[in-house]
């Protein structure tokens, strides 16, 4: 019920399963050449599978709605509507995904959250919508499939065990 759920918040946000999934693809696709669209979108749905992933997803799009309904309290109204860049809650929630695979996950992190690529760059640049949480939230996304992807791959160059 709760994959449903979180899948149909993301896409009343403006944001598809497969606009995550073409982020991994360009993040992965270098070190795993036979890496599909298809292997993507299954890595971000496992993501999207766990549990914690989708109450970190619920909570973060909750309060960029309720900013934009102007419902919170001051001054979090003022900061959320701002994107104040010393906020950082909006990071410190998103990494809570990333670390469901790893450091791995953790600096690709870092880097879609400077690069800001794909949807993330739209939903960081939309004035009309306040995406504090989301943009960030989807990096966490991406980052993790990707992270979940490199662990599987097979490819990986194996190394000799001790005696």
């Amino acid at each position: 019920m709760s994959y449903e759920a979180v899948v149909a918040m993301l896409g009343r946000r403006g944001v598809k399963v497969e606009d995550i999934a073409d982020i991994v693809y360009r993040l992965q696709l270098v070190y795993h050449p036979l890496l599909t669209m298809q292997d993507c979108v299954d890595s971000v749905k496992a993501v999207l599978g766990k549990r914690e992933v989708q109450y970190t997803l619920f909570t973060g799009m909750a309060l960029d709605e309720l900013a934009e309904r102007r419902l919170l309290p001051q001054p979090l109204q003022a900061i959320m509507e701002a994107d104040e860049p010393l906020y950082g809650v909006d990071e410190t929630l998103a990494l809570g995904i990333t670390n469901v695979y790893g450091m791995i996950g953790l600096t690709s992190f870092g880097y879609l959250d400077k690069e800001k690529t794909g949807i993330i760059a739209e939903l960081n640049d939309k004035k009309d919508e306040i995406h504090v949480f989301l943009d960030d939230l989807v990096a966490g996304l991406a980052a993790a499939a990707s992270a979940r992807i490199a662990h599987r791959y097979e490819g990986a160059k194996k190394y000799p065990h001790g005696s």
